[in-house]
C-alpha cells in the first residue's frame, strides 16, 4: 500500500514550470578557444562570459543542461561559507579571511544586479533570511552589520513569531541580503542568454578524458574528440571519471527537498508571515522557504542514503517538518527529490589551476550564488584580464581525501555523527 505519508512525485517541483530538456544536436567543432566541462551555472556563466568576448567556446554536458544540482537546489541565494571566521583566520590569515567574508557581499550583489540588466524571469524576490537557534547569535548578527555593512540583528525569543510561526528555536538571527528564486527557471534563463550569446552547449554529451596535446588540449567526448586551446572544469556534485584530480578531492553528498501540497492563505500567514528564507544554526540544520508563488512549504536536508531513492530520508525531512510545524501533520507531500552537492576539505568554494586546465568547483551547497561567481571570475582568468578575474577564491586545490577515489562510503557514518552532535546540543540547550 502506498505510504500517504511520501509524495506523489519524486522529481523536482521546480521542473513542474521550468523542464530540464534535450537540446538539438550540433556536429562538434574541429578546434576550440575554450572547451567547458559542465552546463550547469558555472559553466553557462563562464561560457557567456567567453562568447560575449568573442571566444569560440561549448559547453560538452553530460545530462541534459542544468539536470544536476542547477535546478535540484532550494533556490536560496545565501552564499554561505562553511568555516566561521575565527577558522578562516586560523587557516589562512585575518587578510584572507576578510577578503573572503567581503566577496560574499559582493557575489550577491551582483547576482541580483545581473539578474536585473540581463532581464532573468526566474521569480526572484529579496524577502531576507531567518536562522533559527538554540544558542546565542546576537555577535554574529553585529559582525555581519559592522564588518560588511549587513543589515542583521538578533531575534529574541519573545519576537520569534513575527518571523516563523514555530517554538521550536530559542530566536534567531535575521538578515536583509539574501533572497529565494526559481532555481530551474534561472537555469533557463541562463542558458537562454549563454546560447544567444554565441555559446555552443552539447547536450548528453559526456567528457571521458582530458589530454594534453602541446600547448593545447583533445578533448575526448561520447561524440568525437576536439581540440582545444584551454579546457576550464565546471563540474561540481557530479564530477565523474573524467577529471580524475578533481573527484579525489569532491565528495558527492546527496541533498534531499520535499515540498507540501499548497496550504491556505491563513496558514502560510501563520507559519510564514514575511516569507524570508529559513536556516537553522545546526551542523545538519534544514533549510526551507515558501515556494516562490507562497502557496507551499520547500524544506531540505542532507540524505545519508547513496543508493536508489528509499523511503527513509523521505519520512526523516517529513518528521522534521512537523517538528517544526506541528500543524501541519496532516498535510501531503507533492514532491520530493534529490541531488547531489559537493563537499571537501576546507569547504570553500575556488578556482585553481592543474596542469594547464582551469577547475571553477567546490560550492558545498551555496551554488546559487557562488557558482556564476566563480564561473565569470573563471572565464576572465582564461583571457588573461586582471582585474576582473580578481577573486579571493582563487588558490591551491582542495586537498586530497585519503583512500577516497569517487565512492562516499564514509559518507552515511559522518552525517550519523553530525546528526548525533545536533541531538545533544538541542537537548543541553533545551534541559
Amino acid at each position: 500500500m502506498e505510504d500517504s505519508r511520501i509524495a506523489d512525485k519524486n522529481t523536482p517541483y521546480w521542473w513542474e514550470e521550468a523542464p530540464v530538456k534535450p537540446l538539438p544536436r550540433r556536429p562538434l567543432a574541429k578546434k576550440l578557444d575554450v572547451a567547458i566541462i559542465g552546463a550547469g551555472y558555472t559553466g553557462l556563466s563562464a561560457g557567456l562570459v567567453l562568447a560575449r568576448e568573442g571566444r569560440s567556446v561549448a559547453a560538452f554536458e553530460a545530462m541534459n543542461p542544468g539536470e544536476g544540482a542547477s535546478t535540484r537546489n532550494g533556490g536560496i541565494t545565501s552564499g554561505s561559507i562553511r568555516p566561521d571566521y575565527a577558522t578562516l583566520t586560523r587557516r589562512f590569515g585575518e587578510e584572507k579571511a576578510i577578503a573572503i567574508e567581503a566577496e560574499g557581499k559582493i557575489a550577491r550583489e551582483f547576482l541580483y544586479d545581473f539578474i536585473r540588466t540581463e532581464g532573468l524571469d526566474c521569480d526572484f524576490q529579496l524577502v531576507g533570511q531567518f536562522k533559527g537557534v538554540i544558542g546565542y547569535v546576537a555577535r554574529s548578527a553585529e559582525v555581519l552589520a559592522k564588518r560588511l555593512g549587513i543589515e542583521a540583528f538578533a531575534v529574541p525569543y519573545a519576537e520569534q513569531r513575527n518571523f516563523i510561526g514555530t517554538d521550536f528555536y530559542r530566536g534567531g538571527m535575521a538578515r536583509m541580503d539574501i533572497g529565494g528564486l526559481h532555481p530551474a527557471k534561472f537555469h533557463a534563463e541562463l542558458l537562454r542568454v549563454a546560447l544567444a550569446s554565441g555559446l555552443t552547449v552539447h547536450a548528453g554529451t559526456r567528457v571521458t578524458a582530458v589530454e594534453r596535446d602541446g600547448s593545447e588540449f583533445r578533448v575526448v567526448t561520447e561524440a568525437g574528440t576536439v581540440q582545444a586551446r584551454q579546457v576550464l572544469v565546471c563540474t561540481n556534485g557530479y564530477t565523474d571519471g573524467a577529471v580524475p584530480f578533481l573527484r579525489r578531492r569532491l565528495v558527492p553528498v546527496r541533498s534531499r527537498i520535499i515540498v507540501t501540497e499548497e496550504l491556505a492563505p491563513e496558514v502560510m500567514d501563520r507559519l510564514m508571515p514575511k516569507r524570508m528564507m529559513m536556516i537553522e544554526g545546526r551542523q545538519l540544520g534544514f533549510y526551507y522557504r515558501p515556494t516562490p508563488d507562497g502557496k507551499r512549504i520547500l524544506l531540505g536536508g542532507r540524505d545519508s542514503s547513496r543508493f536508489g531513492d528509499p523511503a527513509a530520508p523521505k519520512l526523516f525531512l517529513r518528521r522534521g517538518l512537523v517538528n517544526l510545524f506541528p500543524e501541519l501533520e496532516n498535510v501531503r507531500l507533492s514532491h520530493t527529490w534529490f541531488g547531489n552537492v559537493a563537499m571537501h576539505r576546507d569547504m570553500l568554494p575556488r578556482i585553481f589551476e592543474k596542469d594547464g586546465v582551469v577547475y571553477a568547483t567546490g560550492f558545498c551547497g551555496s551554488g546559487v550564488v557562488w557558482a556564476p561567481w566563480i564561473g565569470m571570475r573563471a572565464a576572465h582568468k582564461l583571457m588573461g584580464h586582471g582585474e576582473q578575474a580578481r577573486t579571493a577564491f582563487d588558490f591551491r586545490p582542495p586537498a586530497f581525501i585519503p583512500l577516497y577515489r569517487g565512492n562516499p562510503w564514509f559518507m552515511p557514518a559522518i552525517i550519523q555523527g553530525y546528526r548525533m552532535q545536533d541531538r545533544i546540543a538541542l537537548y543541553r540547550a533545551r534541559r
